[in-house]
């Protein structure tokens, strides 16, 4: 951390950073829009929810999370990989979202089908006027997973040495 206040306790800040980005998920998990929403700055804010576009103002973005947890049987969110910087009344955190939703339960009871997935996420917050730290901006990025991995199938194409390297404009 850098650029704080000044005689502010620097761990103290970081973990009130890491509690506001937990509050995020748990409000999405539990689907409490209301906890959602106060977590928000008000006015200019956006989102990128994996496969979407960018999304605009606080009307867009709590638009799409009550789409997201209306539409959700189940979502559990295991956060690895948190990183955390602070300077100033900005923070930004860097995570891996290990993402277990699924669907309704059975007839008989038992759980639904449940899906993993992996989202790589930066949650961007701002310090309130009231001194809370609210989300100013989320984006999150799927990670593609598969049979590529184990043959380094990105690797080689990053590298251009793959069989998908075309050398055509996409590259």
């Amino acid at each position: 951390m850098s650029g704080g206040r000044s005689g502010e306790d620097a761990e103290a800040v970081l973990q009130e950073v890491e509690a506001a980005n937990t509050a995020l998920y748990d409000a999405v998990e539990s689907g409490d829009y209301d906890a959602l929403a106060e977590l928000w700055l008000d006015g200019d804010v956006s989102v990128v929810h994996p496969g979407w576009p960018v999304l605009r103002g606080r009307g867009e973005v709590l638009r799409s999370y009550a789409l997201i947890m209306a539409n959700t049987d189940y979502i559990q969110f295991f956060l690895t990989d948190v990183e955390v910087s602070v300077v100033g009344d900005a923070a930004l955190v860097t995570c891996t979202e290990n993402i277990l939703s699924g669907g309704p339960a059975e007839a008989d009871g038992s759980a639904g089908e449940l899906v993993g997935g992996l989202v790589v996420a930066t949650n961007v917050f701002r310090r309130d006027t009231d001194g809370v730290w609210r989300v100013w901006s989320h984006h999150g990025s799927p990670v593609i997973t598969g049979e590529d991995d184990a043959e380094g199938g990105p690797e080689e194409e990053v590298r251009g040495d793959g069989p998908e390297h075309s050398g055509g404009p996409a590259d």
